[in-house]
């Protein structure tokens, strides 16, 4: 580790002295650990982020130029549509999905995000309970849908499958390049038994020149990433989400997942920096740091060779999801099986926006190339405009939901990463001030650079769109109670709307405290608290099948559970 002198003379050269400002007041042991963060920031790399990300701060690109005559609908050819399909087509897809899934070809990649501090909790977000009357969390619902469509893939085709569960989550900053070493991460030593899942009836741009850019793995790492002794499982120290996350799902037995087929491996991170160009401290012995954007995924699947994991493992495919869209169904058949039967080598799951001033990004053709286009970025006579069926032309709403083939993700990391363009996003940031109180500042103080998962798109061959239902899909949390949108209240009332849709179709009868019917399809509210709790486990049901066998033609008093265990009633 290289001396305070060394330090000093490494960050003047490159104007970020002030990082030893409380050096003198130390303790031996910050004094070790600021050193120790200080030497992996590689200082030419620091000098060149801080000053581009004040100059992006500074002149932001602001909307594309002429946008409105570069846009274009995605071609119809390239758009599917499960409501707008006949279901003999759907069957279809659904078929391949599940023939790839039993082959052990799809993998399920989770975009974990940071901390729930929009929520009001320190913890990762997918530790966070809705109030479900299971009192599930994110990660739960999600490993149960991974445990079910393994199990339905299974059934179908006689075999025993595996869809692995790939989770990244955010680490410091690497000096000149990835660099990775063995950890005691607080789940490197796990060694669970895994439990028995219950049976119940182009137009692209090219790619730079030069050598030595973007994700190439680090010279001398070893083979599987930190080479422990299981294959797959990649496992190292993080401030934020990766300990926590690693904690709560070795506290629950990875809920009954094999650990491992359960990646844990991390992102990187990067310093958060001043309108003027400088580090910012969080603390006296700490810089400020931030996750790189969720399109810092393709440097992190390079870092730790996950993709050289899921070849050893045969996968082909691979699902990307965002852990805060209490729907997501993890996997999909349907999806999975259109992309695969399209030959689409990069897909993205759509909404159809609910209304042209939607805040969601647009998923169309910019120059002939796929793109997410900001909801900001189109004129509201753009986001107006109609098509010939009288629906928004513009109406493809981005749910961050999409599927990759690996040998795409590995061309991606190999030679086009270094294209992305980092976004600017402008935020709040506690720090200390120069007489070393902490500071948690009133308004927007710090700049923090993020790359987007869906910033790909433009290098895909065939490049394929998936609509799907809102109100079976899409409902993420984002924003704490009482806000009027994307919160645990919405989400939960989404999830339970949903389950007792299916109960209705699948032959159920509700009724009130006095008997009287609730009410029935097609007269359900569009949002809200459904008229009855009903909660089915994703172990019993995927997407509404099988449930006929527990629920034809009975009566139910509300709130009930459908699990493993059967229906039953909850008392008040």
């Amino acid at each position: 580790m290289a001396s305070e002198q060394d330090m000093r003379a490494r960050l003047q050269r490159v104007g970020q002295e002030h990082l030893l400002r409380f050096w003198a007041e130390l303790e031996p042991g910050p004094r070790a650990s600021l050193l120790a963060e200080l030497e992996s920031l590689e200082p030419q790399a620091l000098r060149e982020h801080c000053q581009r990300a004040a100059a992006a701060c500074a002149h932001p690109p602001g909307p594309p130029l002429d946008l409105a005559t570069r846009l274009r609908p995605l071609p119809r050819e390239r758009v599917g549509s499960v409501s707008r399909s006949d279901a003999e087509r759907r069957r279809l897809w659904e078929e391949e999905g599940f023939r790839q899934i039993a082959l052990n070809k799809v993998a399920v990649l989770l975009l974990a995000g940071g901390q729930g501090t929009r929520l009001g909790v320190t913890y990762p977000k997918g530790m966070y309970q809705v109030g479900l009357p299971s009192q599930k969390t994110l990660y739960q619902l999600q490993a149960e849908r991974i445990r079910r469509v393994q199990q339905l893939a299974g059934e179908r085709h006689g075999v025993r499958c595996t869809v692995p569960w790939y989770v990244p989550s955010a680490r410091p900053w690497p000096q000149s390049g990835p660099r990775m070493q063995p950890s005691s991460a607080p789940n490197q030593d796990l060694n669970l038994k895994p439990c028995t899942a219950p049976s119940i009836h182009s137009d692209r741009p090219e790619a730079p020149t030069q050598t030595g850019l973007g994700c190439q793995p680090p010279v001398g790492a070893p083979e599987g990433g930190l080479g422990l002794p299981c294959p797959g499982r990649y496992v190292m120290t993080s401030e934020f989400t990766l300990g926590p996350t690693a904690e709560f799902l070795k506290r629950h037995d990875f809920f009954c997942l094999d650990p491992d087929n359960v990646v844990l491996f991390e992102q990187r991170m990067l310093p958060v920096v001043t309108f003027d160009g400088k580090a910012i401290l969080e603390q006296k012995d700490k810089v400020a740091m931030a996750p790189d954007g969720n399109g810092g995924l393709y440097c992190a699947l390079a870092d730790h060779r996950i993709l050289e994991d899921m070849e050893r493992r045969g996968v082909e495919f691979v699902h990307v999801y965002c852990v805060d869209n209490i729907l997501v169904r993890l996997a999909d058949p349907i999806f999975i099986g259109f992309c695969v039967l399209q030959g689409a080598d990069c897909g993205a799951k759509v909404v159809e926006k609910a209304y042209p001033e939607e805040p969601v990004g647009v998923v169309c053709q910019v120059d002939g190339v796929p793109q997410v286009v900001e909801y900001s970025e189109i004129s509201p006579e753009t986001a107006s405009l109609r098509g010939p069926d009288g629906g928004l032309l513009y109406n493809a709403g981005n749910i961050c939901n999409h599927f990759f083939t690996r040998s795409f993700l590995e061309e991606v990391t190999r030679k086009f990463e270094p294209l992305l363009k980092p976004h600017v996003a402008v935020k709040k940031v506690p720090y200390v001030d120069e007489e070393g109180n902490l500071v948690k500042p009133p308004k927007p103080n710090g700049i923090k650079m993020e790359k987007f998962v869906f910033d790909v798109f433009q290098f895909a061959e065939h490049f394929v769109a998936f609509e799907v239902p809102r109100d079976e899909e899409f409902s993420p949390l984002k924003n704490a109670d009482p806000a009027d949108r994307d919160t645990p209240t919405t989400a939960r009332q989404a999830l339970l709307a949903q389950h007792y849709r299916w109960a209705l179709q699948a032959g159920a009868r509700f009724v009130g405290a006095h008997g009287a019917r609730l009410l029935e399809l097609p007269g359900l509210p569009s949002s809200g608290e459904p008229p009855a709790i009903c909660e089915i486990s994703p172990l019993v049901s995927y997407c509404g099948e099988g449930l006929e066998v527990y629920l034809q033609g009975r009566e139910f008093q509300s709130p009930v559970i459908l699990d493993e265990k059967g229906v039953r009633a909850l008392g008040p």
